[in-house]
């Protein structure tokens, strides 16, 4: 039996070993090169609707829950805001701008009454202070 090998390209110009043997697809390409269509190509335009920022107020209500909570306001300003970041990491932005809306609100007042509260026990104790002398 005589076997000869065929070498189609010259290791000079391919990356390939020297006794490469072509498959039926690459020899259809290499002589008939790369697939002719006279239609424009088509493109898909995929959009992604990028992260609408909503604050959820979670540190906030955690400082009013710590240091201002009075009337129990930072607790419950702080499961709204858990609510709200709960709601947006689902997807739901309508929901969690809700929650964050209420957060915010009771915030608000949690840190006015902490700041009244704070001042009424400065005043009063020196105003009793002063009262004795």
């Amino acid at each position: 039996m005589n076997h000869t090998v065929q070498t189609f390209f010259t290791p000079a110009s391919t990356d390939r070993p020297l006794y490469y043997e072509m498959l039926k697809e690459e020899h259809e390409v290499a002589t008939l090169g790369a697939p002719h269509n006279p239609a424009p190509p088509t493109s898909t335009v995929i959009h992604i609707r990028s992260e609408t920022s909503v604050p959820d107020h979670v540190v906030w209500s955690l400082f009013n829950t710590l240091f201002m909570n009075s009337c129990c306001l930072g607790f419950i300003a702080f499961a709204y805001s858990v609510k709200s970041r709960d709601r947006k990491m689902v997807g739901d932005l309508t929901g969690a701008q809700a929650y964050a809306s209420t957060a915010k609100c009771l915030n608000i007042w949690a840190l006015i009454l902490g700041i009244i509260m704070t001042i009424l026990l400065i005043i009063i104790p020196v105003l009793i202070l002063q009262a004795y002398q």
